[in-house]
This record gives C-alpha cells, sequence and structure tokens, in this order.
C-alpha cells in the first residue's frame, strides 16, 4: 500500500495527531493520542486497530505485551512503549506533589488510589498507613482475592501500621464489578478491624470501597461497621 493511501497523508499539518498533541495534548481525543503515540505513517489506522481489538485504555493497560503485539503493525518494541506510557500515566495520577499527601476524607483516599484500583481485575485490599497529621506514610497492598472474614487476618492489617509507627490507617478494596456497594462481608470485616483497632490503638478512620467510573463508597459515612 502506498503511503498516499493512508489516512494520515490526506490530513492537512495542523490536523495531524503529534501537532495536536503539540498543541493541546488534552484536547486530543483517545485515538490520537495513541496514534502520536505510535508514529509513522500508519499511525491513525495502527491505533484504530488497537482501540477496536481492545476497546478501552483500561483494556489495554490490563492486556499483556504480548497481546498488544498481536495487533497488525504493533509489534514487541511499540508494544513495549504503549505499555510504559500507561504505567507513566498510572504513577502520575497518584505521585504525591510536593510534601507526602494527607488523608482527611473519603475523598482524600479516592483521588490517591481510585486510578489505580479502578483498572484491577480482581479484589485487592490496600491499607494507607498515616502518621499523627494524617499524611501518608506508606501503603501495603495485603490481599488480594475476595474480601472475607475467612481470608483476612485481622493482625496482618496492623502489622505493617505498628511496624512504620502509624496513628491511624484507612482500609480500600475494589469491586471490579464496577459497583461500589459494600457486601455483608465488606461490613463484617470492617466491624472486625474497627474492634481490633481499638485493641492496639490504632483508628480505623474509614474503609472506602473503590468502584469505577469515579464512584466509590466510605462506609465510616454510611455507619457500615462503625
Amino acid at each position: 500500500m502506498d503511503n498516499m493511501d493512508h489516512k494520515l497523508s490526506y490530513l492537512p499539518p495542523r490536523d495531524r495527531p503529534a501537532r495536536r498533541v503539540a498543541e493541546s495534548a488534552a484536547a486530543c481525543n483517545t485515538g490520537e493520542l495513541l496514534a502520536a503515540l505510535i508514529g509513522g505513517p500508519r499511525q491513525i489506522e495502527i491505533a484504530e486497530a488497537l482501540l477496536a481489538r481492545f476497546d478501552s485504555l483500561r483494556a489495554i493497560r490490563l492486556a499483556s505485551a504480548g497481546e498488544i503485539a498481536g495487533v497488525r503493525g504493533i509489534g514487541p518494541k511499540m508494544a513495549s512503549r504503549l505499555l510504559s506510557a500507561l504505567e507513566l500515566g498510572k504513577r502520575l495520577a497518584t505521585e504525591a506533589e510536593g510534601e507526602r499527601p494527607s488523608v482527611h476524607s473519603p475523598a482524600d483516599a479516592a483521588a490517591l488510589i481510585q486510578h489505580e484500583m479502578s483498572l484491577l481485575d480482581q479484589e485487592e485490599l490496600w491499607v494507607l498507613l498515616l502518621d499523627v497529621r494524617n499524611h501518608l506514610i506508606a501503603i501495603d497492598r495485603l490481599y488480594r482475592g475476595s474480601v472475607n472474614q475467612t481470608q483476612i487476618r485481622v493482625g496482618e492489617i496492623f502489622k505493617a501500621a505498628i511496624r512504620r509507627n502509624a496513628v491511624s490507617i484507612l482500609v480500600a478494596h475494589n469491586h471490579p464489578s464496577g459497583d461500589p456497594t459494600p457486601s455483608p462481608d465488606d461490613v463484617a470485616v470492617t466491624r472486625a478491624l474497627v474492634q481490633a483497632g481499638k485493641l492496639v490503638e490504632i483508628e480505623i478512620l474509614d474503609h472506602v470501597t473503590i468502584g469505577q467510573g469515579g464512584r466509590y463508597v466510605s462506609m465510616k459515612e454510611r455507619g457500615l461497621g462503625f
């Protein structure tokens, strides 16, 4: 196929993906951003094929390098480049600017973890360790799989908090279904954690369930387990 047959060749320079990104990346759609990253004369066709195969950035993020490389025109090197770009975006979304971020509300916690947790294909339970000023010390990723009392060992939840001298913790886990509504198991686990926290003098600030589309639920606000 001659290069003149490629869609890129029919676009005026000002409308080509690389130029559009240079002028305002935020104004570009997903296809344009992918095309600019892919580069080459077939960048638009390849970006369209990639989105047709995986449907969304979330699906691309969760795919293996081999699956991405299987899209015609991608190949192993480009697959690695795409995964690197998506990983950088994920890290940027959770990176603290300046001093360690503070967590004073469920919204603060969601802002720190929602992007990454919403991409997970299985349930995971994370513990945010906080100091006396509610500054984040660390995020401890403890469990993968269904959150229930039979799986979770309450002592493990507080182990890192005690070791890192955390004054309080905030527990969070994701619902891969996308619906953040807490289950009866979620409530039972929360109740057990709150009771244990009183014994070791480490406050449970909240248990937040993370869904998709920016949705989350604060179990403390709803009085579930607290």
